[in-house]
């Protein structure tokens, strides 16, 4: 599934993949995960247009299909690379993955009653390449579960006040099942980031700061504010929630830093 190229055959296998995957069956993981459509670095991406055009809506629609076509991988790519975490973390983890899936479909199909189906606007694999072969399973949950998909929820927040007034339903209702389902996902990770840590009988308020100080030259750089409501009901605590809100202000006031990937051989454009 991960080399796969054609996103619709992605999805087709998703379920089987995910179901081989938790009885102990590992696959390839490549460099940078198969794609039909262009890669740029998110810089060389082109300018947005406003929501408020039919362009702007699918604009919105092929992004979000991308985070989740990201997300729905790196679920896989856990389970690949991580076959000894807990059972009960590889079982949430697949039923997180699938989540990931019914995103994709969702924004995919919306694409194509815009009439601006998956591939008319590049793409990249930023979210891909925080992660790397060195994480340990603590890593890898803060990155994706912690930090990117806890950035989504500021990001999503963001987005919905930006359609209000907007005549986009459909595009509406996508975010919406989106921002909730994230919730519930960062709430995962969250869960599982403090249960290890209690095991280890580490602080994970001294945990995260030290650990995404580590990881913070690999991941996106955010600018979004932080949804203090949203991040208690995902299970951030409160020292986190701080260090997180240090974090936004350091990159708004030096918007060089954080924003990184590690390196790597260029994108192919």
């Amino acid at each position: 599934m991960l080399i796969e190229p054609q996103v619709w055959r992605k999805l087709a296998v998703l379920d089987e993949t995910l179901s081989r995957s938790i009885r102990g069956e590992q696959g390839e993981i490549p460099l940078i995960p198969g794609r039909d459509v262009q890669i740029l670095s998110m810089r060389g991406l082109p300018s947005k247009p406003g929501l408020a055009s039919r362009e702007g809506q699918a604009r919105l629609l092929h992004d979000l299909a991308s985070i989740e076509l990201q997300a729905m991988e790196l679920g896989m790519r856990t389970l690949y690379e991580f076959p000894n975490a807990p059972a009960a973390f590889r079982e949430q983890l697949a039923e997180v993955t699938r989540d990931e899936g019914r995103h994709l479909k969702l924004c995919l199909e919306g694409l194509e009653n815009l009439g601006l189906p998956w591939g008319s606007f590049p793409t990249h694999v930023a979210l891909w390449a925080a992660t790397s072969t060195e994480d340990s399973l603590l890593d890898r949950i803060v990155i994706v579960h912690r930090y990117l998909e806890g950035s989504g929820l500021d990001a999503t927040n963001t987005i919905l006040r930006r359609l209000t007034g907007v005549n986009a339903p459909e595009v509406k209702r996508t975010v919406t099942v989106i921002s909730d389902d994230e919730v519930k996902h960062v709430q995962f990770g969250s869960r599982w980031y403090h249960q290890l840590l209690r095991e280890q009988g580490v602080d994970p308020t001294l945990d995260f700061r030290q650990r995404l100080e580590r990881l913070m030259v690999r991941v996106p750089r955010r600018l979004e504010p932080i949804h203090l409501e949203l991040r208690k009901q995902a299970g951030f605590l409160p020292g986190e929630i701080e260090f997180l809100q240090e974090l936004r202000s350091n990159q708004s006031s030096h918007p060089g830093r954080g924003s990184a990937i590690v390196p790597r051989p260029a994108f192919p454009t």
